[in-house]
């Protein structure tokens, strides 16, 4: 007889898509809109057990996303390529700015477990005790199911102070992901909320992260596809590679969201990393991500 645990990784392996039912349906009940939520993290979870998915770099390419929706809550204009530069061509001494200090925070969220030290490493603002009253908001009240619970952590934070949004949302999507049983924060609820969702309270704010979650966990599977299928393809042409430490140089493309050549430090030189990069580009292994001929940033 198959074990729950075997029949668990078949039918993570086979999980590829969103059902169609969870995403085109236009429910207005906070119930209906809890149980498609709950179907879209059924999906997710099952997703994640897939091994042919890079999680840290699924996990790298969800806070670029999430950091983005927080930088637009600030009424700022940077989006993704403008993040990436700001932080992955940052030279010792200098500072990211505020746009790319918001995409720090995301990508320290995501790198370590959760746990208070790992939160306050990522909000080095908050002090570790404001973290953990904020993440035990949800006990004293009758929140059961993980996203009402990290609604509660939300409205804490937001309630104490309304221009903590960054805040609010890694610490929602905190008690989200270890309510689930998740040891990493996979981002889900900023970038399907709207500004306008920040302000609401109670069931209202609760309907507004039903919905984001449900928006949110559908473009992590398609991420999740996406960066399987690109990966295969660089684990193909890895025989392909003779240079020394080309190994870590691609365990790097698959941890990070972006990649300089000067990252590439297991090649010995620029020049070789360069060379390198170019290499994988013209086999269709990696992108260039910014379109520019200098400064250039590769990405699985």
């Amino acid at each position: 007889m198959t074990s729950n645990l075997n029949m668990h990784d078949t039918a993570a392996e086979t999980v590829s898509h969103m059902p169609a039912w969870v995403t085109s349906a236009r429910a207005q009940v906070l119930e209906d809109v809890a149980f498609l939520s709950g179907a879209a993290l059924a999906t997710l979870q099952l997703v994640l057990g897939r091994q042919d998915v890079p999680q840290t770099l699924l996990r790298a390419r969800l806070a670029l996303s999430a950091a983005e929706a927080c930088v637009a809550f600030s009424g700022r204009p940077e989006r993704a390529r403008d993040l990436r530069d700001a932080v992955h061509l940052l030279r010792p001494g200098d500072l990211p700015g505020p746009a790319g200090e918001v995409y720090l925070c995301w990508q320290r969220a995501v790198e370590r477990p959760v746990s208070i030290k790992a939160l306050h490493r990522a909000l080095p603002l908050q002090s570790p005790d404001k973290i953990a009253r904020w993440l035990d908001a949800p006990s004293t009240s009758l929140a059961r199911t993980p996203i009402a619970q990290a609604t509660q952590v939300l409205e804490a934070v937001l309630t104490q102070s309304s221009r903590a949004e960054m805040s609010g949302l890694i610490l929602a999507d905190a008690a989200l992901s270890k309510a689930l049983g998740w040891g990493h924060i996979v981002p889900l609820l900023a970038s399907g909320l709207k500004r306008s969702d920040l302000r609401k309270r109670g069931d209202d704010l609760r309907l507004a992260c039903h919905r984001a979650v449900t928006a949110c966990a559908a473009d992590a599977v398609r991420t999740a596809n996406d960066l399987a299928q690109r990966t295969a393809r660089l684990n193909a042409v890895a025989p392909k590679l003779r240079a020394k430490g080309a190994g870590a140089a691609l365990a790097l493309f698959l941890t990070l969201d972006a990649v300089t050549p000067a990252a590439l430090s297991s090649l010995n030189s620029d020049r070789a990393a360069r060379r390198f990069c170019d290499r994988l580009f013209g086999l269709g292994a990696i992108r260039e991500l910014t379109g520019r001929d200098t400064f250039r940033l590769y990405g699985v």
